[in-house]
């Protein structure tokens, strides 16, 4: 089924992480064997030929570089203009991956309609040959196992905390060249908001930020904002409203994810949400760097926990979609135990369906609900 994911960190993994992603997940991982800089060596799940196996041909793509004044313990840049320009190459890989033919950037309505159709046109071809294939015993031909698919991953570019808008005129910069989305916060105190495990209002800059946003008709992420940063920005913007990855603080106590208040709220500005794949933020308990997926029964269906409280306080399946912030800085270490490659989200439909989800609300949790959103934000 086309699978739409709202949260993928592409760049950082390929300019940070040293990562190929033209390669297969193997060979990436091969790449990295006896490395130990980083705790997910040889463990990451996301390449552009597994985004074309698992049928996701469309992604939020970020941008993402921290600024962080003395004496904050975070990593970052020393400088908002250094955040700016490790942006700034971030979008070049993107660029690249574009003059390949790997990706192609979607910024309006038209460029989301020729994706999908190209997408949702040949995801039916593939579906028609297996049949074929089976009908004569072989496996021949099966185009839609990623190996020589030609297709480009179309991305929605985003950016994960705004610390690298140097100013208002950057942002302007920014969506000329194709930014579609922000979240003003990440991790800590921000230079526009303050994010996960911190707190405190919108200060004038973030503020100021907001209604720019408003008046560039930009997306405005509410993950990560924290709980005062998200209730101020509920009342001061008044464009369109997503939460890319995020779960729910019922089912796992912690201020990264929504209460049930938050949601309510982002379901009455008819926001959808995107399910996280990130372990700790699926199963209560989990101790990064010890807990490990089987152990704490962490599978597809944890996230699907998540997505039904969402629908229950909806009444409907029309808030909910995928937004799995795989490879996020962590791999199979940290993500459910059933996922070898993000090329596993296709095991989801199946997983709703024993939940009694329809046909219909199965298609609109895979995309049509970002697809619904899209449409409105960019008509």
């Amino acid at each position: 089924m086309f699978t739409i994911d709202a949260h993928l960190d592409l760049s950082m993994n390929a300019m940070e992480w040293n990562r190929d992603l033209k390669l297969p997940v193997s060979a990436i991982r091969q790449r990295e064997a006896g490395l130990t800089d980083k705790p997910d060596r040889e463990k990451g799940v996301v390449s552009l030929p597994e985004l074309r196996k698992g049928g996701i041909g469309l992604v939020v793509a970020t941008q993402i570089a921290r600024y962080v004044a003395p004496g904050n313990p975070l990593p970052g840049w020393h400088s908002p203009q250094q955040a700016w320009a490790q942006t700034q190459g971030q979008l070049a890989w993107y660029k690249t991956m574009e003059e390949a033919g790997e990706m192609v950037m979607v910024r309006d309505t038209a460029a989301l309609e020729k994706q999908v159709t190209l997408w949702k046109g040949e995801l039916q071809k593939d579906a028609l040959r297996k049949d074929g294939d089976r009908e004569k015993g072989s496996g021949v031909g099966d185009k839609g196992d990623g190996n020589g698919d030609s297709r480009p991953v179309g991305y929605i570019l985003s950016l994960e905390g705004a610390d690298s808008i140097v100013t208002l005129d950057h942002l302007e910069k920014a969506h000329a060249y194709g930014l579609r989305a922000v979240g003003p916060a990440h991790y800590g105190p921000g230079r526009y908001a303050n994010g996960t495990d911190s707190s405190g209002a919108l200060n004038a800059e973030g503020k100021a930020l907001l209604r720019k946003m408003d008046e560039l008709g930009l997306i405005l992420d509410a993950t990560h904002l924290c709980d005062d940063a998200f209730w101020d920005a509920m009342k001061i913007f008044r464009g369109p409203v997503w939460a890319s990855h995020n779960n729910c603080r019922v089912l796992v106590d912690h201020n990264r994810q929504f209460s049930d208040d938050m949601i309510k709220v982002l379901i009455e500005r008819g926001a959808v949400i995107g399910g996280a794949l990130d372990a700790w933020m699926m199963v209560p308990g989990w101790v990064r760097g010890q807990s490990e997926p089987r152990a704490m029964q962490c599978n597809l269906e944890k996230v699907i926990d998540h997505l039904d409280h969402i629908c229950q306080l909806a009444g409907n399946a029309d808030h909910i979609g995928i937004g799995t912030d795989l490879d996020g800085a962590f791999g199979k270490e940290q993500c459910p135990y059933d996922v070898e490659t993000i090329a596993d989200l296709q095991k989801l439909p199946a997983l709703f369906g024993k939940r009694g989800y329809s046909p219909e609300d199965i298609e609109k949790v895979m995309h049509g609900n970002w697809l619904t959103f899209l449409r409105k934000a960019w008509k």
